[in-house]
């Protein structure tokens, strides 16, 4: 009998991951179709190097992605569409919608949006939430098209990467979405 548990819960999380991965189709595509705006309290730019740096409130949108953060700064020296943004704050934050409706929400305290690749770097205590799962840990990527992630704790830290399956995190997310909306009216 006891046998029989273990097997049977190894299934239901082989396939409760399985369905994470999969039961999402794909992030809004027309998020990537649409400007992207940014605002903060304060900006700095160097034509000649394309960069700039903003400070205070910063708030980049593009369709449902949204990244929050003290400060940033943008590099666009690799062309139009390749820029590449780099947000630090107490956490900086990352939300998108999904297709389906439900919110990705990333938190570190550095975050790189690669926008060319649609890959978000988080570092300093990584926070992921998708759905009914977290992840905690160092560092997460995130490929925001193909919706996986790696995690890994760095090599002198004791913080293990820890993944937790709960109705808690799905509260958190849905909470992430409803204050979203209240922000935006």
């Amino acid at each position: 009998m006891f046998k029989l548990n273990i097997c049977l819960f190894a299934s239901l999380l082989l396939l409760a991951g399985t369905s994470i991965l999969n039961a999402q189709e794909v992030i809004k595509k027309d998020d990537f179709n649409k400007p992207t705006m940014l605002s903060s309290d304060k900006s700095f730019g160097d034509g000649k190097e394309k960069v700039a740096v903003h400070e205070g409130n910063v708030k980049i949108t593009q369709g449902t992605l949204e990244i929050k953060a003290d400060k940033l700064k943008v590099s666009a020296a690799l062309g139009k569409d390749k820029e590449v943004f780099e947000a630090t704050g107490n956490p900086a934050s990352y939300t998108q919608q999904l297709a389906d409706g439900t919110m990705v929400v990333a938190k570190a305290n550095r975050i790189r949006y690669e926008k060319a690749t649609k890959i978000i770097s988080l570092e300093g205590n990584a926070e992921l939430y998708q759905n009914a799962f977290s992840i905690k840990t160092d560092s997460i990527i995130y490929d925001i098209e193909k919706e996986q992630w790696q995690a890994q704790k760095n090599t002198d830290s004791k913080q293990q990467v820890v993944t937790v399956f709960d109705g808690a995190t799905l509260k958190k997310t849905k909470d992430a979405i409803e204050k979203k909306k209240e922000t935006e009216k």
